[in-house]
């Protein structure tokens, strides 16, 4: 059975999600885990998986989590004569990659980092330069369909500076893309220092 099969049976059976599976230099084999989500529509049909998924709602990857996987894989991956030096099993850290539908779906009104596989080109560049490949706005549905990211280049008032009323205010832009069009899709690492928002 190949690595990734093996390591997602293993954390798919335990009842995570697998974000992630990476060798890296030296033998190190890192796997990045999840808590599972489901979308509020099939939630609300399943009764019984609403009432499942209800404990781990706003649960968050811990360590004893890391470590039940961790135990688990070691096992699996001697079983099927996996090579590697170190495993380590985390969670996907506060700048999660964004890989599948379903996460963009999940992340939807969350700020994204998002990088192009090629540049957005002469014909959607009005004021964006038309060699830009990396944006980081608030994700939306398109009415499309498809995906969409909108931001304003105007930056953030500083804290206690006073904002003008005649100012006026810089305008939204909205890029639209396919999951295609993506090289990298990622949560933007922004730090709130006040705590989780209710």
């Amino acid at each position: 059975m190949a690595l990734q099969q093996v390591v997602e049976q293993v954390v798919r059976g335990l009842g995570y999600d697998l974000v992630e599976v990476e060798r890296s230099a030296g033998g190190l084999l890192r796997v990045t885990i999840d808590m599972p989500w489901l979308p509020p529509e099939v939630a609300e049909l399943q009764p019984e998986v609403r009432a499942a998924a209800a404990g781990t709602a706003e649960r968050f990857v811990t360590v004893e989590d890391c470590e039940k996987v961790t135990r688990q894989l070691q096992f699996a991956l001697e079983v099927e004569g996996v090579d590697y030096k170190r495993l380590e099993v985390s969670s996907p850290g506060i700048d999660r990659p964004l890989r599948h539908e379903q996460d963009f779906m999940r992340f939807t009104g969350a700020v994204i980092d998002i990088t192009l596989k090629a540049p957005i080109g002469g014909a959607a560049a009005g004021q964006v330069h038309a060699l830009r490949k990396k944006f980081r706005g608030t994700l939306e549905r398109a009415a499309s369909g498809g995906w969409q990211i909108v931001w304003s280049d105007a930056p953030a008032p500083k804290p206690g500076q006073r904002v003008g009323k005649k100012r006026a205010p810089a305008p939204v832009q909205v890029l639209g893309f396919t999951l295609d069009e993506l090289r990298d899709a990622r949560l933007a690492p922004i730090v709130d220092f006040k705590g989780r928002a209710a």
